[in-house]
């Protein structure tokens, strides 16, 4: 491998939407998620809803009005 050609590959913080952090190895300085293993449904095994960029309630307005009916 050529020297001098790579990324620095450091520890890094990473931030979750929940508020949790953790370190991980990246070539970036800080890292920021949306769900990680402490709030995600799967780990956790309490369904919530994850609402990334309003979906849930574009969905829920597409269809009421066939709800309605």
């Amino acid at each position: 491998m050529k020297q001098g050609i790579h990324p620095d590959f450091t520890t890094t913080p990473v931030t979750c939407a929940c508020g949790n952090r953790f370190d991980t190895k990246s070539t970036v300085e800080e890292i920021h998620v949306e769900i990680c293993s402490v709030c995600h449904p799967f780990y956790t095994g309490k369904q919530r809803l994850v609402d990334t960029a309003g979906r849930v309630d574009r969905y829920k307005k597409k269809y009421e009005k066939v709800a309605e009916k």
